[in-house]
């Protein structure tokens, strides 16, 4: 597996998208562990060359109930400890802050949908986000937000949730917002968390309908940000 990247994915739809075809891209072989379907979360890295922790519905605060969660922490503080580039979106960030001993908590509601984001002051010069525009609309299916970890560096904001993005060291990111989902996970989403969008009074058929307006930059603008964490791997 020497080279390889571990991918954990917590939800069916919530697989890797464009970070996976960033991956192809550049021809770099991947092992995505399901751990929606039982797989078991290897308890080390050995030769994997980069971990990537996906999005879920569930909350890093839950260990009682999904009995992965400390093992995902493990992997996390392993894959730090030896300066391996990690990607955490949504959950996966979640993750990420937790491991470097943020707290994670529940917003003030949940922020689902298309909402803008911004780029803070730390993101000029970054690697990856120095790629990005200075606003742009971003793919948002969270409730729980984190504070910044100790020597973290702010990336992005919205209007709701103050800290979007961050970066430790020089390559551990992670992305509350979503950049890697393509138009069939959008759908999967909304039929998968339909409750979750009835309980939030929102309407998942409206979210579907701003792709053809948001779509082709979200996938572009996600692209470029992936094949720019895939660089890191070298």
């Amino acid at each position: 597996m020497n080279g390889e990247i571990l991918i954990l994915q917590h939800a069916d739809s919530e697989h890797a998208g464009n970070i996976a075809a960033a991956l192809q891209r550049d021809n770099r072989a991947y092992v995505t562990v399901e751990v929606f379907a039982g797989q078991s979360v290897p308890d080390d890295l050995g030769n994997f060359a980069g971990l990537i922790v996906m999005g879920g519905p569930m909350g890093v605060y839950e260990h009682a109930k999904f009995g992965f969660i400390p093992d995902e922490l493990q992997l996390l503080t392993q894959a730090l400890e030896h300066g391996k580039p990690i990607l955490g979106v949504c959950l996966g960030s979640q993750l990420l802050a937790t491991a470097l001993g943020a707290k994670v908590f529940p917003g003030p509601r949940k922020e689902i949908g298309w909402y803008d984001v911004s780029k803070l002051p730390g993101a000029g010069g970054d690697t990856l986000f120095d790629a990005l525009p200075e606003s742009f609309m971003a793919m948002h299916w969270h409730g729980d937000i984190f504070d910044l970890p100790n020597g973290a560096v702010p990336l992005l904001r919205s209007d709701l949730t103050a800290l979007q993005a961050f970066r430790y060291g020089k390559n551990a990111y992670g992305l509350l917002c979503h950049l890697e989902l393509t138009y069939p996970q959008i759908d999967r989403m909304v039929q998968d968390f339909r409750t979750e969008l009835d309980q939030a009074g929102l309407s998942g058929q409206e979210i579907l309908n701003q792709w053809p307006r948001y779509g082709a930059s979200l996938e572009r603008l996600g692209g470029e940000l992936f094949s720019r964490w895939v660089e890191l791997l070298e």
